[in-house]
């Protein structure tokens, strides 16, 4: 049942926090055990954007390698296979500066090509890795430590839980990954969600903005921020809920609409799925094969692009060869999108990859 406030009204949706967050919440408990005898309760991380969040430990203790820290993974009003599970760092002091990334007992290994990490890393992401860094290396400077730090970070029974995500398609072995772009978790299939979503809309209508932008994460909300000038208002934070975002579109339109995302979840989409969670929809890399062979592409690349591990490794051989896959996705979830909205409604569709660099767009304006 979805909580309510004392005056009935629903109450305010809770986030979560990534395992990102709550590594880099343990990594610099561990640190700071380690270089200044001080055992913590409560860990302050710096997110991505800026934001300050503070962090329960559930446990921190001095081991051989160093020190070694725990935090409850807290996946919010809509928990993810992580919620629950304690995830968990040990530090290392080194005497060269830097710092070194190791998986544990649950976090598993790279082994296929077309991910962010690279094959034989640990698969902990590009910014969970920046945030442990930089609080690591900020933790070192205050307490005066020159070398560096070895992080090893695992996840209880993640072996196991991995066995309920995509992890082993994508050739994840042994484990999780450690993921996050924002450090927040975004309960996006629960119902206070999509009210959520209604609201966005409801306020930037009730405030005449006449162009709106409906984004699946942080990296697209970027983009359409820097390509179109758009504020705060005009974001609609989507996530994987693009069908139903439309649909409240259609009943309560705006002059103008970008859907932008992913160039994996827009593939999704203009497949005709329109919940492009990875437990509602697959990336269909027949179909994206079949998408280039009808721009042209030699039969030995749509091999390739029907081997690939994931879309955007298939979307960089396409690149490569002077594909404009990219182009060809948007144009078809732009097709998608039509579908859902009213033919006065102007439509752009624009794909961004893991760096959220624009990879493909389909601006038609009204149809």
């Amino acid at each position: 049942m979805r909580p309510e406030t004392r005056d009935g009204g629903p109450a305010a949706l809770r986030t979560g926090l990534t395992t990102g967050v709550c590594a880099t919440a343990a990594a610099t408990a561990a640190a700071r055990l380690m270089l200044s005898d001080t055992a913590a309760t409560v860990e302050e991380v710096v997110l991505p954007r800026g934001q300050r969040v503070r962090v329960a430990l559930a446990d921190l203790r001095r081991v051989a390698a160093g020190a070694e820290a725990g935090v409850i993974k807290d996946g919010g009003d809509d928990p993810d296979a992580t919620h629950g599970a304690r995830v968990w760092v040990q530090i290392a002091l080194t005497p060269a500066a830097g710092v070194t990334f190791h998986a544990g007992a649950g976090v598993g290994t790279v082994t296929r090509s077309g991910l962010p990490v690279a094959v034989g890393e640990p698969a902990i992401n590009p910014v969970p890795r920046r945030m442990i860094t930089d609080h690591l290396l900020e933790c070192g400077a205050a307490h005066g430590h020159a070398g560096g730090f070895a992080v090893t970070v695992g996840v209880d029974g993640g072996e196991r839980i991995a066995e309920r995500t995509m992890n082993g398609r994508l050739g994840i072995r042994g484990g999780l990954s450690i993921l996050g772009t924002t450090g927040i978790v975004r309960p996006f299939s629960c119902a206070a969600y999509v009210a959520s979503i209604h609201q966005s809309i409801d306020v930037a209508r009730a405030n005449a903005v006449p162009h709106v932008a409906c984004c699946t994460g942080g990296s697209s909300e970027a983009l359409v921020r820097a390509r179109y000038g758009l504020g705060d208002m005009a974001i609609i934070e989507m996530g994987d809920l693009v069908g139903g975002t439309l649909k409240y579109l259609k009943r309560h339109p705006v002059p103008r609409v970008t859907l932008a995302g992913g160039f994996g979840k827009l593939s999704k989409f203009a497949a005709g799925h329109t919940d492009t969670h990875s437990r509602k929809s697959a990336i269909d890399l027949d179909g994206l094969a079949a998408e280039a062979g009808a721009l042209g592409a030699a039969e030995s690349l749509q091999a390739a692009v029907r081997g690939c591990n994931t879309s955007i490794e298939a979307l960089a051989l396409c690149r490569e060869a002077g594909i404009a896959l990219g182009d060809r996705i948007c144009a078809r979830a732009f097709d998608q999108a039509r579908r859902h909205l009213p033919p006065d409604i102007a439509l752009d569709v624009c794909a961004v990859d893991r760096g959220g660099r624009l990879v493909g767009a389909a601006e038609g304006g009204v149809a």
